[in-house]
């Protein structure tokens, strides 16, 4: 079975492509084979299209000659050849027209009688020879967009007679979805639109079965229908949109980026994927390598800070950039880098500022700024003072962040001294770049002035700080030192003196106000406090408000006025079996005074002490004494404690001496000398009873003792109330009033004069099953003042008792109280005041009122103490 299909193309085409015109001779076909002068065969693709090569794997035929599917010719003529022929145009092209038909159907006779070239295939009394050749694949254009199906080839068996015997079978990719086959015929057509791009190739099977017996007549067959590349992709640039930097001023020729663009077509076929570049936006100063895609710059010297950024547009065209082919564009945005190229330049050749002569040292005078074309590390600045009277006066810093010179202060300035100060100021680049050095300094100059201004200045000390020395026994009044101050300006006002009192709170010291002489106001102690460091204030008379601050330091000198005592207090022991001359103790001694030859002290025992039997006292002439005994045999039970008195004295001048006692307990001590127990026993007890039968005894009793305590506790709890009040709560009783004149039944149930008069004083209740935490102290009886102060207080005092009122509620409360204040300077006329007062008016008149009124006269006539007797 034979599978006619076209050659591949040659992808290298490399053999010469002759420039002839196309000629249509008849029908549709798609492919179409001329052979020229030189028996080179040649393939045409469509009617614009060059020549190209086909490879040669057989001897030339004729059947290499004709179309795959016969139904169509072109035919080329030779532009050379034409020239030399001596027939006519139109002659000489039916003459090719003869010679084309006559090798077609030669060549188709042919290809029907050639063979397989696979192994010979045997039936019953059949044999078959081997194929010399065969064509297995085919060849077709991609994306075809006719409405028909696209023919691909013809399949057909030596064993076909044309009588419908043989119907021919298609398999493989893309078989009855893609590609049909004509079961009698063998034509194979493609149903689809076919991509190169989607899948390069198909590989099928074909097999010619016997129609009746449905058996193969020939073995299967496996071919490939290759889709043939057309130019239907443009370039892309799959990175782009691109972004890149040049440094400025570079040469012509830099290198900025590379760009690439990719084609989906056939790199192997043709030129469909052969791409050029080129620079359709950012001439002329950037241009590209049409084989590489590499930018480079175009013009020299192109400066950043005219422009800093180009939008570039590259173009990437197929077909090697000739017309016809399709093209992609990609966008490049070009960043022109900075370098050191400008130099700084003040704007201004002079500047000038007036300062305040007050202004405090490291304050900022001024701020100037180089200008500078650069950015970042380029334009970074160093700014000195070269030149100028004011060199130790000023100094210049950079600011990192504005590059700026900030001019500060050094010393004080000073109005009166100097009025102006001229500063001649450089400022630099901090890295000049050596390849700009030629177009000049890379630094600039200009000059600061600055003006003094004046202003009323505090008053100024002579001296910052005035060290003063007095001895602690000076007398109150006497002169310790004295300050001085003075006003700066050129009025010169008078100056007064004062101490601040926040440095001298006990008020040791006075100062005279106009002198500024320091006295003493208090007797001093260096003991209390050996420095006083006071500030004198210095206000100019015209203007209080200028202050100018002085710092006195007065030092007190030490005399000998504190005697010398015992370092510690001593817990001295002795052992009972303590020998003679047995050191138990060694003492020192320490002194308030501090001499300048240091402390010297000398221990002795009084002269009562001097003949004791029992202890004795040796000076170790280091400031520290030994206590010995003199005998041995000390009894606790005789004296378990000795008193020994000791006279000590410093080497002041006057020198000063106290008695000291040092106590010793006798104590009862182990064989190491170590006191186990230092306290009197008794060692003779009552007869008959034991130690433990007494301690048993104690016990008992004590036991005794706290459960009677329990049991009264008990019942005292709860027979008594839990507030302790001598009368009645008033929020406990309802009275009840059945008669005009009242009675002592109204007030005994409660004290009336206690509500309206805030001189009563009451009694603080407290409860039995609290323990109160804090006493207070009965209010005191209120004076004559203001009524609001005295509201005020009324109202104070009822909250304090609110909050330590153990029947308060745990929450807050209203508290409602009737106070009408103190009334006038008489007083309450109330008769309800007059039973807690001592009135001296006389009521025995209502006696002589009538019965109504004899419960009054009895009440508060001379005669009611009978009422109580």
């Amino acid at each position: 079975m034979q599978t006619p299909a076209s050659r591949a193309p040659d992808a290298a085409g490399k053999a010469a492509r002759p420039q002839v015109p196309v000629t249509p001779f008849f029908g549709e076909g798609y492919l179409a084979v001329v052979t020229t002068p030189n028996r080179t065969l040649y393939k045409l693709l469509s009617l614009d299209s060059q020549l190209t090569p086909c490879r040669r794997q057989e001897p030339l035929s004729q059947l290499e000659l004709c179309l795959f599917s016969c139904q169509g010719f072109f035919l080329t003529q030779e532009k050379e050849r034409k020239k030399k022929m001596k027939l006519g145009k139109v002659e000489f092209c039916h003459f090719l027209q003869l010679i084309a038909l006559f090798l077609c159907f030669s060549g188709i006779s042919q290809a029907e009688l050639s063979r397989s070239r696979s192994k010979p295939y045997f039936q019953s009394g059949r044999s078959r020879t081997k194929r010399s050749w065969v064509w297995n694949q085919f060849f077709v254009l991609e994306e075809y967009m006719g409405s028909d199906p696209l023919y691909v080839g013809k399949l057909h068996s030596d064993v076909d007679k044309g009588d419908g015997s043989i119907k021919y079978i298609l398999s493989g990719e893309g078989a009855s979805s893609i590609f049909i086959i004509d079961e009698n015929t063998g034509d194979i057509h493609a149903t689809k639109r076919l991509d190169r791009e989607e899948q390069a190739y198909y590989t099928l099977r074909a097999q010619a079965l016997d129609r009746l017996t449905n058996k193969p007549v020939e073995p299967e067959s496996e071919f490939v229908i290759k889709i043939q590349d057309i130019n239907d992709n443009e370039p892309k640039f799959l990175d782009g949109p691109y972004t890149a930097g040049v440094p400025e001023m570079s040469p012509v020729g830099t290198s900025v980026v590379q760009v690439t663009a990719t084609d989906a077509d056939d790199p192997t076929y043709g030129n469909s994927a052969r791409v050029v570049y080129s620079i359709l936006q950012g001439q002329p100063y950037f241009s590209v390598e049409p084989k590489t895609g590499v930018i480079k710059t175009a013009l020299p010297n192109m400066d950043r800070e005219a422009k800093d950024q180009y939008l570039l547009v590259i173009q990437a065209k197929d077909m090697v950039g000739q017309n016809g082919g399709l093209s992609g564009t990609t966008s490049v945005t070009v960043t022109l880098t900075d370098v050191n190229d400008n130099p700084p330049r003040f704007p201004r050749r002079s500047y000038q500022y007036n300062v305040p002569e007050s202004l405090p040292v490291a304050s900022v005078v001024a701020r100037i700024k180089a200008a500078d074309a650069d950015i970042g590390a380029n334009a970074e600045m160093e700014y000195k003072i070269v030149d100028g009277d004011g060199l130790g006066i000023f100094k210049i810093s950079v600011d990192k962040d504005t590059q700026e010179g900030i001019i500060t202060i050094q010393k004080d300035l000073d109005f009166e001294a100097k009025t102006s100060y001229t500063l001649r100021i450089e400022a630099a680049n901090k890295d000049a770049d050596p390849r700009f050095l030629s177009l000049g300094p890379f630094s600039d100059t200009t000059t600061v002035k600055i003006i003094v201004e004046d202003v009323d200045e505090p008053p100024v000390f002579s001296s910052p700080l005035y060290p003063m020395e007095v001895s602690e026994a000076t007398q109150v009044g006497n002169i310790i030192g004295t300050v001085a101050a003075h006003d700066p300006d050129s009025s010169n006002s008078p100056v007064r003196y004062s101490i601040d009192r926040n440095t001298d709170l006990e008020r040791y010291f006075n100062i005279d106000a106009n002198s500024g002489v320091i006295t003493t106001a208090k007797s001093l102690d260096r003991e209390t406090n050996a420095v006083h460091n006071i500030t004198v204030l210095a206000m100019e008379s015209q203007n209080p408000s200028q202050v100018g601050r002085g710092y006195v330091a007065i030092t007190i000198l030490d005399i000998n006025d504190n005697a010398p005592e015992f370092a510690m207090d001593y817990e001295t022991t002795v052992c009972e079996n303590a020998q003679p001359g047995q050191v138990i103790q060694k003492i020192s001694a320490v002194d308030k005074d501090e001499p300048s030859n240091g402390h010297q002290f000398y221990f002795s025992l009084t002269t009562d002490a001097t003949n004791n039997h029992n202890f004795s006292l040796n000076d170790n002439k280091d400031n520290t004494a030994s206590i010995l005994t003199r005998r041995n045999g000390f009894r606790r039970q005789e004296q378990s404690v000795y008193y020994l008195p000791i006279f000590i004295v410093d080497s002041g001048s006057p020198s000063l001496s106290s008695t000291n006692t040092l106590t010793i307990r006798v104590c009862d001590c182990d064989a190491d000398g170590i006191a186990q127990t230092c306290n009197a026993e008794a060692y003779v007890l009552p007869a008959g009873l034991s130690t433990g039968a007494l301690i048993a005894i104690l016990a008992c009793v004590l036991t005794l003792l706290v459960l009677i305590l329990l049991i009264v506790t008990m019942r005292r709890r709860k027979k008594e109330p839990l507030i302790f009040d001598e009368e009645r709560d008033i929020r406990e009783n309802i009275v009840r009033y059945d008669d005009e004149g009242g009675g002592e039944e109204d007030t005994e149930a409660f004290d009336m004069a206690a509500l309206r008069n805030l001189n009563v004083i009451r009694d603080t209740k407290t409860r039995r099953d609290v323990t109160p935490e804090i006493q207070f102290l009965s209010r005191p009886t209120f004076k004559s003042i203001p009524d609001n102060v005295i509201f005020r207080e009324f109202i104070w005092e009822r909250l304090k008792e609110a909050d330590v009122d153990p029947c308060a509620p745990p929450y807050d409360s209203l508290q409602t109280y009737a106070f009408e204040g103190n009334g006038s300077v008489a007083e309450s006329l109330s008769s309800l005041d007059s039973i807690s007062s001592n009135s001296d008016q006389n009521y025995d008149y209502l006696s002589d009122w009538g019965p109504r009124f004899k419960r009054l006269a009895d009440m508060y006539g001379t005669g009611q103490e009978s009422l109580y007797s």
